[in-house]
């Protein structure tokens, strides 16, 4: 059996473009871990895993850019970690009565609005490509902020439950922002596309070959004049 021809080149260059995309695949499994430890009322634990998830979000974007290590699979899953580590950090802490409901309702609310509409542009043959707005970069990250303070302050009882109340009002307000941001930048990509001409009736066969109407008869001049 012949054994394909492959450049040792060529494998330390695939390697390296897949080491962001490992790390961002090694924090999706922190995910479950994290949601086990608050369930677990571990918190000072689950604060130090949330603590490295951010790291390695740190890393796996400083790598990228710094080496030009991007990918089309990066670009696709290193936005779904983070959302999937935020929601799945807010919706346990609501249901453990850490954080309001009313923010945990929102902050999903938010992205089911966004991925819906996404999907709705694809299926009506619309696709759109919404690019990370200010004031969603600014809301992502006073989200990061009110999940650490919160782990932090149950974890190591930093007595930042003033700080946590405001902050939650603030990340609360964002939300809401950012998602008004997204549905006018949707609706107005839609509003560029214009209906489409209605098609224009071809004349029947049996109509073409029809006697000429009276207006298309030329008359012809007398004869014997």
């Amino acid at each position: 059996m012949v054994k394909p021809m492959t450049s040792p080149k060529m494998s330390v260059e695939t390697r390296r473009l897949n080491i962001p995309n490992g790390i961002t695949v090694f924090r999706i499994f922190l995910v479950p871990v994290v949601v086990w430890l608050i369930i677990a009322d571990e918190m000072r634990w689950a604060f130090f895993a949330f603590l490295l998830a951010g790291l390695t979000d740190a890393l796996d974007g400083y790598l990228a850019k710094k080496f030009g290590w991007q990918t089309e699979l990066g670009a696709y899953l290193d936005p779904i970690a983070d959302k999937a580590l935020l929601v799945s950090i807010y919706i346990v802490l609501g249901l453990s009565d850490h954080l309001p409901v009313w923010l945990v309702i929102a902050v999903v609310s938010r992205d089911l609005l966004i991925v819906g509409a996404i999907m709705l542009s694809w299926m009506l043959e619309r696709p759109v490509k919404l690019r990370a707005l200010f004031v969603s970069k600014v809301n992502t990250v006073f989200q990061i902020v009110l999940a650490a303070l919160v782990l932090g302050d149950l974890g190591l009882e930093l007595g930042l439950a003033q700080l946590t109340q405001i902050t939650v009002w603030i990340t609360g307000a964002l939300t809401v922002l950012s998602a008004a941001a997204y549905l006018v930048t949707w609706l107005r990509h839609m509003a560029t596309y214009e209906a489409e001409p209605a098609p224009v009736k071809q004349p029947s066969l049996s109509s073409s070959r029809g006697a000429p109407r009276r207006d298309q008869r030329v008359k012809e001049p007398a004869h014997g004049s």
